[in-house]
């Protein structure tokens, strides 16, 4: 069996990441915070704008966690934490709480799991916006 190695998320790919999200969200005049995790769950690169909600520091990593962990942008898990939702009942005594609110979203390289993006600091389907306009200028 052959198994085919995939490039890592390097800081360069954080680095521009951070990048495409605070550029999407300044055209929006959004002021955001910025999280990329590797896919070991580290901290890679991080950006919270002074004029940015303190708490959206917090709120960017916990949604990146969240993608990560779950493998899927956090913007269609919002309803499996309802009442009757596939993850109503899961457990947060995590290292890290999860946090099922839009703007958190998996990085992916040839189909594999590599990171992930958060942002938090606008609405949540603005934080979505601008955490995928950042995955989609790395891809």
């Amino acid at each position: 069996m052959t198994t085919t190695a995939v490039a890592p998320l390097t800081t360069a790919d954080a680095e521009a990441l951070v990048g495409a999200a605070v550029e999407a969200a300044e055209k929006a005049r959004v002021t955001v915070s910025v999280t990329v995790l590797d896919a070991g769950g580290h901290l890679l690169a991080f950006r919270r704008d002074d004029r940015a909600v303190l708490i959206s520091g917090e709120t960017s990593t916990r949604k990146a966690y969240t993608a990560l962990q779950l493998n899927t942008p956090t913007a269609e898990l919002v309803d499996a934490v309802q009442p009757g939702g596939l993850f109503h009942t899961l457990p947060t005594a995590l290292d890290r709480p999860l946090l099922f609110i839009a703007g958190g979203v998996p990085v992916r390289r040839d189909g594999r799991l590599i990171g992930a993006v958060g942002v938090g600091g606008g609405a949540p389907e603005q934080d979505h916006g601008f955490a995928t306009a950042a995955v989609e200028f790395l891809a």
